[in-house]
């Protein structure tokens, strides 16, 4: 590739971050379908029209942010690493590894469960939504991986990691919106508790694990 095309593809890249994240900030203020491809380009600074250049569509724009979002979260999973032939610690750091970017990144949290929108999937295509949601099951299809490497059959797999997923979000939301601290808790101490008890469970290598000390207040 010629030095000039690469200048070119870099200053196109450059200016499709500054659009998105332009985007992220009106999306965070106004949701979905408050939003519009005008508003986004104001706060970028560019036309409209020249919006149009990158993409097609309000909906498109959403669907790049969280599918860059949702590709951070596939990192940070597979980041995660536990000993080889130790499915129980891996189901551990897989499932730490996803709870503690959504943890940390709760405007990800928002993006990636439509919260912007009011718990709904307004304005997104079929395709665009099942495209989406594929990429979630990919970050989370490590610790079924490892349920199954325990000894679960596939389906028994599919539903403790269902489960395991439903019982983070609902610390997660907790933590987000302040309600944890109604209970004296700490949303990642229980998390950490869950795993603990569900690793314990099905690992025959950790029965009766001591679980780690953790402040639970510290939320």
């Amino acid at each position: 590739m010629e030095l000039r095309q690469q200048r070119q593809l870099a200053m196109s890249d450059t200016r499709r971050a500054h659009v998105l994240d332009a985007a992220r900030r009106v999306f965070a203020d106004k949701g979905v379908e408050g939003a519009s491809i005008r508003e986004i380009a104001r706060e970028a600074g560019y036309t409209a029209g020249a919006l149009y250049s990158y993409f097609d569509s309000k909906e498109a724009i959403y669907g790049a942010l969280l599918a860059e979002s949702l590709d951070r979260l596939l990192a940070e999973v597979q980041a995660a690493r536990a000993p080889k032939g130790q499915p129980g610690q891996a189901l551990a750091a897989k499932a730490q590894a996803w709870f503690g970017f959504y943890a940390s990144h709760p405007r990800d949290l928002d993006l990636g469960f439509y919260l912007v929108n009011g718990l709904a999937p307004h304005g997104l295509t079929h395709e665009l939504d099942r495209a989406l949601n594929e990429r979630l099951l990919e970050a989370l299809r490590p610790c079924e991986q490892a349920l199954e490497d325990l000894g679960l059959p596939p389906d028994a797999a599919a539903r403790e990691n269902a489960a395991l997923f439903a019982h983070g979000m609902g610390l997660l939301l907790l933590k987000h919106t302040g309600r944890i601290r109604l209970f004296g808790q700490a949303a990642e101490a229980l998390f950490a508790q869950y795993v603990d008890r569900l690793v314990e469970r099905f690992d025959p290598a950790a029965p009766g694990r001591t679980l780690p000390q953790r402040d639970l207040f510290a939320d």
